[in-house]
């Protein structure tokens, strides 16, 4: 089993990534950081940990670039039956999650990705996101653990696979470059996914397999990180077009766009009756707002009972809706006027 580490700037982080790899149940063979263009001593601390420093060369391609360069000039010493982890320098996995990945991976199933939960800090921000993730791990188990998407912070690959998505580029099949992470994606975690679903097989983020990961601590880092990951996504949509596998995940961004409409004509209809100076809320309409409530309170349980309560603060929560919806349709403008996104550290 090999571990790849893809790195750029992170010599705060990296050290602690590696040492959470060390302490696996099952660890990894091999640890592989992959610095990417770094201006720190991410490969000086890589090292000092005792893990292997690949440094991509003339990459301008960013996270996918730097992993298809060092995939090239491994990938060729690893059967078809050895496993590639691929994790973020921001991210620990907890103990369990190698094994807990390898057991999971039989022969319908292609990688297995984790179920990520926020680090501490961050303020109230931290604590929406904390909230955000916690409630995502609730969708993930209510799905029988299936990933719709193998995330970045860490996903456990078969070689078998990966060399299967690189030929399938190379016929033709699927887009994105002629290497096994897609060039033309913002998010190369939810192409790959789309990827390796089309090539017939199941990805899964199986308990045991958490992950904790960085929170952005800013609105501004917020704002860039979760336009890429939404513009991403709806570009991965368009060039897959309408498949057995990109249905489900067309008509889930449907469902996100009446959302959008059916809470902006909540608050319109509210900030209408406040500014008549009386307020006379139907029965109807005050069950909207407790069923609106109760929906939040009960989905935050996983995180703990003070992140209940934050979620029954209804102005927070929908705040941080309003907030994500704009993301959405900010999204949507940008695709529609074919304004390119540029990839921004967070």
């Amino acid at each position: 089993m090999l571990a790849l580490i893809p790195a750029h700037d992170e010599a705060e982080r990296i050290a602690a990534s590696i040492a959470a790899l060390y302490r696996q149940e099952q660890p990894p063979h091999r640890v592989v950081v992959v610095a990417d263009n770094c201006t720190d001593d991410t490969v000086e601390i890589a090292r000092a940990n005792g893990a292997t420093v690949i440094e991509s060369r003339d990459n301008r391609h960013k996270k996918a670039g730097a992993l298809n360069q060092a995939l090239g000039r491994l990938m060729a010493h690893l059967d078809d039956t050895d496993m590639v982890l691929v994790q973020d320098a921001d991210t620990m996995l907890q103990p369990s999650f190698l094994a807990s990945a390898v057991a999971a991976l039989d022969g319908t199933v292609g990688a297995v990705g984790g179920i990520f939960y926020g680090e501490k800090g961050g303020g109230l921000l931290g604590a929406l996101q904390r909230i955000e993730f916690h409630r995502y791990a609730r969708e993930i188990a209510r799905r029988e653990f299936r990933a719709d998407v193998l995330t970045g912070t860490a996903t456990l690959f078969r070689v078998a696979t990966l060399r299967e998505v690189r030929q399938a580029r190379l016929d033709g099949l699927i887009g994105g470059g002629t290497s096994y992470y897609s060039l033309a994606s913002l998010t190369e975690d939810d192409e790959i996914t789309k990827a390796v679903r089309t090539l017939g097989y199941r990805t899964l983020s199986p308990p045991g397999c958490g992950v904790v990961t960085e929170v952005m601590t800013s609105l501004p880092k917020l704002w860039h990180q979760r336009l890429r990951w939404q513009r991403g996504a709806l570009e991965n949509l368009r060039d897959y077009g309408w498949t057995k596998v990109t249905a489900p995940y067309i008509l889930r961004q449907a469902f996100m766009g009446l959302s959008v409409l059916f809470l902006a004509l909540y608050l319109v209809f509210t900030s209408w009756m406040l500014a008549r100076g009386k307020p006379e809320f139907t029965p109807f309409w005050i069950a909207v707002g407790l069923v609106f409530v109760a929906e939040k309170v009960v989905t935050a349980r996983g995180a703990g009972w003070k992140y209940q309560l934050l979620a029954g603060t209804l102005a927070v929560e929908l705040a941080y809706d309003v907030f994500q919806h704009a993301v959405y349709i900010r999204s949507l403008w940008d695709m529609a006027r074919r304004r390119e996104e540029h990839w921004r550290a967070t």
